[in-house]
């Protein structure tokens, strides 16, 4: 299954010189948040794939005006052609507003998906806003990662965590791929394709 990740940053090669054969072949797309949700209108009316996200901590907008024909996952595991998707959006809390939590809010939400876990037994894929902690993110509060998607991908072992929030004009914080233990890490900022099949998925990222 080919699968299109974004975040972060509208693609002009995708938005503003759209031909519908860019997505030839995508059978899924996921938003790792903070995009606008008329671009995921756009995305989803135009290649006929269903379009997922999760909040970023700049995605209070989504309140009045949702994504249209796109599919929340926040707090939720959503399956997928078999592939069981975890959504937990938001970064870390550091300024009053919505979509944004402390390590324990986000420790808690994820407790509170324990019952759809056992059910789905595990999950494939984890969607997040921020990355991990001490995984590709900063060391500033506003990027830091959350500890509780390191316990998360310990447990069950997903094949991928899909993460936005830290920039390619961050400088050395920036990964597009990285690895912890058998989940996959991938930064989705602006797109990214990947195999969820593909055994060497480091070297064909695009």
């Amino acid at each position: 299954m080919k699968i299109l990740a974004i975040a972060d940053e509208e693609s002009k090669y995708l938005w503003d010189f759209f031909e519908k054969s860019k997505l030839e072949g995508i059978d899924l797309i996921i938003s790792c948040g903070d995009l606008d949700p008329q671009y995921l209108s756009f995305l989803v009316t135009l290649s006929s794939v269903p379009v997922l996200y999760v909040h970023g901590n700049h995605d209070g907008k989504y309140e009045k005006k949702p994504p249209e024909g796109c599919t929340c996952i926040d707090d939720q595991i959503y399956v997928h052609n078999g592939i069981r998707i975890m959504g937990l959006g938001g970064s870390m809390r550091y300024r009053p507003g919505p979509h944004q939590y402390t390590e324990r809010e986000m420790k808690k939400r994820a407790a509170r998906m324990w019952p759809q876990l056992f059910l789905k037994r595990g999950i494939d894929i984890l969607v997040a806003h921020a990355p991990a902690y001490q995984l590709n993110d900063g060391r500033d509060l506003p990027h830091q990662g959350f500890q509780t998607f390191r316990t998360l991908m310990d447990k069950y072992e997903p094949r991928f965590f899909l993460h936005g929030h830290i920039h390619q004009t961050y400088g050395k914080e920036y990964k597009r791929y990285d690895k912890y233990h058998e989940t996959h890490i991938i930064n989705a900022y602006e797109r990214c394709v990947f195999d969820f099949d593909d055994e060497n998925l480091k070297d064909h990222l695009r």
